[in-house]
């Protein structure tokens, strides 16, 4: 066998390291808030995550991928295939290296900018400080303000919206349910958006914004008025109806949209870099873009559940838990400031992450019930490990390479 065959093992073994990693820390980003609001139980988010995760993954996921995650680095790095195979697979291995201590430490990180901050520590160690895109690096590290902000702002107002259109009424049920078309039709409204603009599959639509809008707006109504008649009817002789009730219905159908769309989009953070050593084995050859085929996205979904599954419980618990005390209207803020952060940045060409969107919106919904609601020690240490995640993951590739490329 080959030295290349070695590489490709080594490199399924990498992928399959990050794709758990990947389950275990991003599976707060859909579920944390819904747990955490007792929407739904740990098992149950489980559960939900791993079977969307791996359906986002295989079925949404996409079957090209980027050469070099968010290009990051040049293309000229990838002239020589036996240093571009060791890349990617350091890369690999160290980012996922982080991520699992991130995990750990029960801290959610961004496992995308693991990957690019890998690609990053790569890139210098084998072509030098030329070889890095620093302004496309200047973005990454400019949506570690803007996305969480972003986020925050917009769960802040929607539950204050809440509060004062529902919440302080003498009979909150009733006013719930006359506004839940209103509520309902947004989060269809953003989730439809979202997965025109956000998802491999839905990109490959190639709808305009004025289609994916009419679109949109047309299932939001729709679902708007039929949620109202459904909830009303499911409702109707329970003694224990209140609007946390109506908006526990709502928050599962956005988190398991979000479970559907990580599986999606973050299965190329695994796959990416091993689809680049799979495609050079086999051709010896690698151009912009690599095809990937199906059973690497499925291979890349069941490590994402099985991640899920083994290590989720601890981020859940960081995010849904320990920033501030979460209910059903706070986490149906959390999850539309989430999803619309997301959608917005993604249509102005910002790189931001899912993640720090995820906890902005628990932050800003923290801080609805004002300062002394937000656990600000835990929100530091997450900002900190933010803030670290490009420069270990690239500190720490370069060491995996050095070390890979005396036994390559």
């Amino acid at each position: 066998m080959t030295v290349e065959w070695y590489v490709l093992i080594l490199g399924f073994l990498g992928g399959f390291y990050m794709a758990w990693n990947i389950g275990a820390n991003d599976v707060a980003n859909s579920m944390a808030s819904a747990v955490g609001a007792k929407a739904i139980t740990m098992r149950q988010a489980i559960v939900i995550a791993g079977i969307l995760n791996i359906i986002g993954a295989a079925f949404i996921g996409s079957h090209v991928t980027d050469t070099i995650r968010n290009d990051i680095i040049s293309l000229e790095i990838l002239g020589n295939a036996e240093l571009a195979m060791t890349g990617a697979l350091a890369a690999l291995i160290s980012a996922a290296m982080w991520v699992s201590f991130a995990t750990w430490r029960s801290l959610p990180v961004s496992t995308t900018h693991s990957i690019v901050g890998a690609m990053i520590g790569f890139g210098i160690v084998a072509g030098g400080v030329s070889m890095v895109n620093w302004i496309k690096l200047g973005a990454i590290v400019m949506s570690w303000i803007i996305s969480p902000v972003f986020s925050l702002v917009i769960s802040y107002i929607m539950f204050k919206i809440i509060v004062r259109l529902i919440l302080i009424r003498a009979d909150s049920y009733k006013a719930a349910l006359r506004l839940s078309p209103f509520f309902i039709g947004i989060a269809v409204f953003i989730v439809v958006m979202s997965f025109v603009f956000k998802t491999p599959l839905g990109s490959s639509f190639k709808l305009t914004t004025p289609v994916a809008g009419s679109l949109s707006l047309i299932l939001a109504l729709l679902a708007g008025f039929g949620g109202k008649k459904l909830i009303a009817r499911a409702f109707a002789t329970r003694p224990d109806r209140d609007a946390e009730s109506i908006f526990r219905r709502i928050q599962i159908g956005t988190s398991c949209y979000v479970a559907l769309a990580q599986g999606a989009n973050d299965v190329a953070n695994a796959i990416g870099p091993l689809a680049l050593i799979y495609f050079l084995v086999k051709t010896g050859e690698v151009g912009p873009k690599v095809p990937v085929p199906f059973f690497l996205l499925l291979f890349g979904g069941v490590g994402i559940a099985i991640g899920v599954a083994m290590g989720g419980r601890r981020v859940i618990q960081t995010v849904g838990e320990r920033i501030t005390t979460l209910t059903n209207t706070r986490g149906f803020s959390v999850d539309f400031a989430a999803a619309t952060t997301v959608l917005v940045a993604s249509k102005l060409g910002l790189p931001v992450s899912t993640t720090h969107a995820a906890v902005g919106g628990v932050l800003g919904v923290g801080l609805a019930g004002g300062i002394e609601a937000v656990n600000f020690a835990i929100v530091f240490k997450i900002m900190l490990y933010w803030i670290l995640t490009v420069p270990v993951s690239a500190f720490t590739c370069m060491v995996v390479f050095k070390i890979l490329q005396v036994f390559i």
